[in-house]
């Protein structure tokens, strides 16, 4: 018997998948807690319908990220930070820190988790931020931390 999964089923599949079952597993296990529905007519089309709503909304999604790199490529953020002896920072710059000046120098907001930071940033200079965007879509950032 053919079901389409509405839930990951351990051994089986993934949600939305097309597989084949035995009429008693299906009857008595994936109907009962609605894992699985019938694979009719009505539901395969179904199916082929979300199938494609989530195709385009990935392809938009991967626009805006690449609107986004765009955006975030003319982008000089700037972040003034205290110093101790020989141009040493108290602390790091974080991304929570480039996350909040970017919202306030250009309106972007790019979420913390977002910005990969391969180093500490410890000291004054222009630095190179490499940002994930999602659809493996990633931008960079030019960051300036001044003295404050």
């Amino acid at each position: 018997m053919k079901v389409i999964l509405q839930e990951d089923v351990k051994g089986q599949g993934r949600k939305g998948e097309l597989i084949d079952v035995s009429d008693g597993y299906a009857r008595n296990y994936l109907y009962p807690r609605k894992l699985a529905v019938p694979a009719t007519a009505d539901n395969l089309n179904a199916m082929r319908l979300k199938e494609q709503a989530r195709a385009a909304q990935a392809e938009k999604e991967k626009q805006l990220a690449l609107q986004h790199a765009e955006k975030l490529k003319s982008c000089e953020v700037t972040i003034k930070a205290r110093s101790g002896g020989k141009g040493k920072l108290f602390g790091a710059v974080t991304a929570k820190e480039i996350s909040d000046a970017l919202k306030e120098q250009y309106g972007i907001e790019l979420e913390k988790n977002r910005i990969v930071l391969t180093e500490h940033i410890k000291s004054y200079g222009t630095f190179e931020i490499k940002c994930k965007l999602g659809h493996e879509v990633s931008g960079t950032i030019r960051l300036n931390v001044v003295e404050a």
